[in-house]
């Protein structure tokens, strides 16, 4: 499992609690610390810097509160066959409640779907979420395995 943009990583604790292989990947050093032991951890700037996982996939990726379009392609390529994409951020309307009211960390209507073009959408959901209220798109995808016939299930 990959986290990206992990920052004290609750997902990678979470995963880890499950007993999966996880890999945090974020910028800020203090807080890849505090996952000693618990994950593999790579210290990058991934918006100013070469991707640390070229030609890597992963059984899961999870990325939330985090949108850097320059890498959107990068993050969906990750996904292995059978695995899983969860995402998660922020899009437009969030500047009417709150941060982050960029534009350029705002998503696009309908923008994860068409991020994951080439991924088999499980769920996707996009509108205002309230306690905190915030506006976002989340989406739970999978890229299914050549050849296969149908459904498969996904555990996590």
């Amino acid at each position: 499992m990959l986290d990206v943009a992990c920052g004290s990583g609750r997902h990678v604790r979470w995963f880890y609690g499950r007993h999966c292989r996880v890999t945090g990947i974020d910028r800020d050093a203090p807080a890849l610390a505090s996952l000693a032991g618990f994950a593999e951890t790579v210290l990058a700037d991934i918006e100013a810097g070469p991707w640390p996982f070229p030609g890597r996939r992963f059984d899961a990726v999870i990325v939330t509160n985090y949108l850097w379009r320059p890498l959107l392609p990068t993050i969906i390529d990750s996904v292995a066959e059978g695995g899983v994409l969860i995402y998660e951020t922020f899009t437009q309307g969030n500047e009417t409640v709150g941060k982050p009211s960029n534009p350029s960390f705002l998503l696009r209507q309908r923008e994860l779907l068409q991020a994951a073009e080439g991924l088999r959408v499980i769920a996707f959901e996009e509108g205002f979420m309230g306690q905190p209220e915030r506006f976002v798109q989340r989406i739970a995808a999978v890229r299914e395995a050549p050849g296969s016939t149908g459904p498969a299930r996904y555990l996590l």
